[in-house]
């Protein structure tokens, strides 16, 4: 288990080690809590429990919705925070229960992370899982490439689409087809892209 004073470096060490919670304390030293816990949600998935010294409703009303995924006020008790723990990576692992995705001859699980097509692994860097799995995820839905930029890559705002024709540019290549000759991933012109059965 590691800790950090600031915030700065606590987002460093979040992306470094991908730890399966962090518990946010609001009372750093170099950043708003809240302005951290965004920036963290603008890269990561991570469960967010916020430390807090006020008992504010309204404070916490925007915490959770700034991403927080539970809070805890201070002073709190070790087996207070343990318990809110628990529940929280609970919830995750509810969610993850049913995490196979199963497409034709494509097979993907959240869980270990790993993508077969026929039997034989794809070796996908995170970004192309993650890319693939949404996809998959909504089999025959017409995605965007903004709402992809939005889930896939946690831009809010928006971004640049060659980002995403990139990424599905050599998915398609470990798929073995191509824009020209699709299998599943299929173009829809004007509108964004969904991932199909191959017929």
């Amino acid at each position: 288990m590691s800790s950090s004073h600031t915030a700065l470096d606590g987002l460093r060490l979040a992306l470094a080690e991908r730890p399966d919670l962090v518990v946010l304390d609001l009372g750093l030293p170099d950043l708003d809590g809240a302005e951290m816990l965004r920036m963290l949600r603008a890269v990561s998935r991570v469960p967010v429990i916020v430390a807090t010294a006020r008992d504010d409703e309204a404070e916490v009303v925007r915490l959770l919705d700034a991403g927080a995924d539970d809070y805890v006020v201070k002073p709190f008790s070790a087996a207070q925070l343990d318990a809110r723990v628990r529940a929280v990576l609970r919830r995750m692992s509810d969610d993850r229960a049913d995490s196979s995705v199963v497409i034709g001859d494509l097979r993907l699980d959240l869980r270990s992370r790993e993508a077969a097509l026929g039997g034989t692994a794809l070796d996908l860097t995170p970004r192309e899982f993650d890319l693939l799995y949404y996809l998959a995820s909504r089999p025959g839905e017409v995605v965007t490439k903004r709402e992809l930029l939005t889930e896939v890559w946690l831009v809010p705002y928006g971004g640049a689409d060659k980002t995403v024709d990139v990424h599905l540019s050599w998915l398609r290549r470990k798929l073995g087809e191509s824009a020209q000759n699709p299998r599943y991933i299929q173009t829809v012109r004007g509108v964004g892209v969904k991932l199909v059965e191959p017929s």
